[in-house]
């Protein structure tokens, strides 16, 4: 947010049919012109983290065409960026989701930022990550943050703030006790100008994976991501005081978190809500949690054992997936705006790496 008296602005739009339309109407609200310097190349940070997803669980590849050509005209070069998580391959994502078939059409380059080069960051005033490798194309760029609207077993809700995670290394999963003064240390050192909200199609109950797909006709967009994951909260009828990474983002400087000084433009807040279902833990997030907080934790993530844990998780998803997830697809598929997309389409496949590789833009001079 600005400093001073300024009041952060969330814009919060309805899709009414038309992805392209809410989603301009959202960067209009949000002035986001004002926020990205013309003919600057820009990172669009999706949320690609779940290979075996489901509708809602990853930034749908509609939403980032939309974005990609309402942005088009006025930035320079356009990066769509994510990275592998230690469960997940995101090469098999972006091809299977159809994030790849968007950089085709549009001419925007993929960069998987597991395999982009990094400088190596000091944060003193952090409290966790007090240095960072930084992956170097966010150096070069502005960033744009598109995340889901999602509820999450751990933080409450992921929004803008969460994010970010992506951009860390893979073995992100070890600051998981800590993540309220992470994320603030990590959106403290790669704050995004924008984000815009893909609340087309989200997840609710045992997110961010094995939720349910939940139709909620939303794009939100803001300068602010603390205030706009403060909406964000309330349209999915959940209390902003509850979510401890919101306070302690604002209490960082990284936004607002009082709903006082936020101005809402667009929808009515009360007009806006779409209830989701709050998460839970599921088997492999609670198990996760006991172990990191018990006497055993060395040996499950410290030793040869935390391959045999990785190897029990990915079982998990796999017969998760078999048993639940063709219901959510089938469901989303049927749906005259969003299923198009996704038709056709199935999770999991893979390509190997050397052919996926994408050169990285050359430093700014």
């Amino acid at each position: 947010m600005s400093p001073g008296n300024e009041r952060a602005v969330v814009a919060v739009e309805a899709v009414h049919g038309d992805v392209r339309d809410a989603v301009r109407r959202a960067l209009a609200g949000a002035e986001w012109t004002r926020l990205v310097q013309k003919g600057a190349d820009v990172s669009l940070k999706v949320n690609l983290g779940w290979d075996l997803f489901i509708p809602g669980s990853i930034t749908s590849p509609l939403v980032l065409e939309a974005l990609i050509g309402e942005i088009r005209d006025h930035v320079g070069r356009i990066y769509v960026v994510e990275a592998d998580q230690v469960l997940e391959d995101i090469e098999s994502a972006f091809h299977a989701s159809g994030m790849a078939a968007v950089c085709a059409r549009t001419g925007a380059q993929w960069v998987n930022m597991t395999d982009a080069a990094t400088v190596a960051e000091e944060f003193p005033g952090n409290v966790i990550l007090r240095r960072i490798d930084v992956p170097r194309i966010l150096r070069q760029t502005t960033l744009i943050t598109v995340p889901v609207m999602k509820t999450h077993a751990k933080t409450v809700l992921t929004g803008s703030l969460k994010n970010q995670w992506g951009c860390l290394s893979k073995m992100r999963h070890e600051y998981h006790l800590v993540l309220d003064d992470a994320l603030a240390d990590l959106n403290s050192a790669i704050r995004p100008a924008l984000a815009l909200m893909d609340g087309t199609v989200g997840l609710e109950g045992n997110g961010p994976k094995s939720g349910r797909s939940r139709v909620a006709d939303r794009i939100l967009c803001s300068g602010d991501p603390v205030a706009l994951d403060t909406v964000q909260a309330l349209v999915m009828g959940l209390e902003p005081s509850h979510i401890r990474h919101l306070a302690t983002c604002a209490a960082r400087g990284i936004g607002t978190n009082d709903i006082e000084r936020i101005e809402v433009r667009g929808m009515d807040l009360a007009a806006a809500r779409v209830p989701f279902r709050p998460a839970r833990h599921n088997a492999v997030s609670a198990v996760e949690t006991l172990l990191r907080r018990s006497a055993l934790k060395r040996l499950f993530f410290d030793t040869k054992i935390f391959d045999v844990c990785l190897f029990g998780a990915k079982l998990y998803y796999r017969a998760w997936t078999r048993l639940e997830a063709q219901a959510h697809w089938a469901r989303i598929r049927a749906h005259p705006v969003y299923g198009p997309q996704w038709r056709g389409r199935r999770p999991g496949s893979r390509r190997r790496r050397a052919e996926l590789a994408t050169p990285e833009p050359a430093s700014r001079r």
